[in-house]
């Protein structure tokens, strides 16, 4: 069993999350702006379907990636030096995460994205905590991804590709620019091979933690990212 959280419960400790289904913690609660930071700043972060309450997660072992550990691929690379996308940050964020809804993936019914989501996201959004990185091909929004950002820690939360590449190119991006402004990790939250391929790794739910603290004090106010709107073009 699982506790239910009322709206100003605390979360319950991470040693208490469930091992089937990996990292369920908890339920209930709402999503506010408060209540997801929390969330976050404590490694946990929300999932859950239409017609189910707030599921709240915090998986063992944790997928994470480190910038320094990307996965450039030749073929990406190629891609990436041949100009042909547009990459822009932060000039579309409300476009990103519906489309991110409405993509269809393997064995997936639905989306997690709930409408509940969408707005609790899009508050954050205009906070300047959540980001999305936007792939363009001559003028069409064709692939992107999005995430939180609290100091030098950015959570990423979903991605999406109407062409070949689109949101690989824009997670290169999103590593560039991770790595400029001096973030320090990147979570994945769940085991996928697309991530693994990427450079991602699953580390021990306590090393996590000990690294997400470190990181989250970095003093980063939340803005919206300086290039918001501008476009910008791979040179190496």
């Amino acid at each position: 069993m699982i506790p239910w959280l009322e709206e100003d419960a605390p979360f319950p400790p991470l040693a208490r999350a469930l091992t089937d289904p990996n990292g369920l913690l908890a339920a209930g609660a709402g999503l506010s702006a408060a209540r997801l930071l929390d969330a976050y700043r404590q490694g946990i972060f929300p999932w859950f379907s239409d017609g189910q309450p707030v599921l709240w997660w915090s998986p063992d072992p944790r997928m994470v990636l480190f910038p320094e550990e990307f996965r450039l691929s030749r073929s990406l690379a190629k891609t990436l030096r041949q100009g042909q996308f547009q990459v822009k940050l932060d000039s579309a964020f409300y476009r990103v995460i519906a489309a991110c809804a409405q993509t269809p993936r393997p064995g997936q019914n639905g989306t997690w994205i709930t409408d509940g989501i969408r707005a609790a996201y899009g508050e954050l959004h205009e906070l300047g905590y959540v980001h999305s990185v936007e792939t363009w091909m001559d003028g069409k929004l064709v692939g992107g991804l999005y995430g939180v950002a609290l100091g030098g820690m950015f959570y990423g939360e979903s991605m999406f590709s109407w062409r070949t590449d689109a949101s690989k190119i824009a997670f290169a991006h999103l590593i560039r620019y991770l790595q400029q402004e001096g973030f320090g990790m990147i979570d994945c939250q769940m085991k996928t091979g697309h991530l693994a391929s990427l450079g991602a790794r699953e580390i021990p739910r306590d090393q996590f933690i000990a690294r997400l603290q470190q990181l989250s004090e970095l003093p980063m106010p939340p803005a919206r990212w300086p290039q918001a709107g501008a476009a910008f073009t791979w040179n190496s």
